[in-house]
């Protein structure tokens, strides 16, 4: 199904890139993080792995590894792509702390 939230997909900097350099082990996955340094839509691809509970493969600069243990971590979080949108909103705007982690707790509570 596709919608307009995952349109990100379009503008992603690995899009044309060789899936298989993307689903890497070991080093190599230092390698393929490599590839979303400065991808666009970096932060909708990890929501979207995160949301989705992906096991495989480099997503928005993460591993598998990575998100296992951000997911262990915060387990109330119900959706990432909220939580990671409104931290991104509010590191863009000036004087305004990152509150990724009182972001998650107040959806936790909500």
């Amino acid at each position: 199904m596709a919608t307009d939230d995952q349109e990100w997909e379009t503008r992603a900097k690995c899009r044309t890139a060789d899936p298989e350099e993307l689903f890497v082990e070991g080093a190599a996955q230092n390698r393929a993080k490599v590839l979303c340094n400065g991808c666009p839509v970096r932060t909708e691809c990890l929501a979207h792995a995160l949301d989705n509970h992906i096991e495989h493969g480099i997503w928005g600069g993460m591993t598998e590894r990575d998100r296992r243990s951000l997911l262990r971590r915060r387990p109330t979080v119900t959706s990432w792509r909220l939580l990671l949108q409104t931290a991104r909103a509010e590191h863009a705007s000036p004087g305004r702390p990152l509150r990724v982690l009182q972001a998650a707790d107040r959806e936790r509570t909500a």
